[in-house]
């Protein structure tokens, strides 16, 4: 006589359920806003900076990209689904994280045009960004496990090309 016996399947990954939701509901919303807002502020932000050599600009710029980025972050996570099928946890929890995430990525490097002096603002503002680069894949590797070498060469083609945009877009406005 045979019986039909129910198998449960291992989990995917070696790691505990707890730690799996962890990655998913909290680090991943906030290290895809990180990465979000510390992209997509850059080229509004060093546009105006080219075009108008007025850092107090650039900082209201960037302030406002930031926050908006943040706020639309937050909508789009928390309105991309509820989380019961996809197990992503509360979509307001994770739209929060991600708008949260997305606004410090932006307002990190938007910081130094307080800094009145052009030269002195660009020169610390590149420092912020340098800096970013290697905190976000310091991050990835920590949560994610990914190359440290491959995170930072994606993240800085990105930027690469973000910078050569709004620096041909800034230096055009700027005539």
């Amino acid at each position: 006589m045979t019986t039909s016996a129910t198998i449960t399947p291992a989990p995917i990954a070696a790691e505990p359920a707890d730690s799996q939701s962890f990655l998913l509901t909290r680090v991943q919303p906030a290290l895809s806003g990180l990465m979000d807002g510390s992209l997509s502020t850059l080229a509004p932000i060093f546009a105006v900076a080219l075009a108008t050599h007025r850092p107090l600009t650039a900082f209201f710029t960037g302030a406002a990209t930031a926050l908006g980025a943040g706020v639309s972050m937050a909508f789009s996570e928390g309105l991309s689904d509820t989380g019961d099928l996809t197990g992503r946890g509360s979509p307001v929890l994770r739209g929060a994280i991600t708008g949260g995430g997305t606004f410090l990525g932006g307002i990190f490097h938007t910081l130094p045009f307080l800094i009145p002096g052009y030269g002195a603002a660009i020169a610390a503002a590149i420092a912020v960004v340098a800096s970013e680069l290697v905190i976000l894949a310091w991050l990835r590797r920590r949560f994610f496990r990914t190359s440290f070498a491959r995170s930072f060469l994606a993240i800085a083609a990105g930027r690469a090309i973000i910078a050569a945009l709004s620096s041909a877009l800034g230096i055009a406005a700027g005539g």
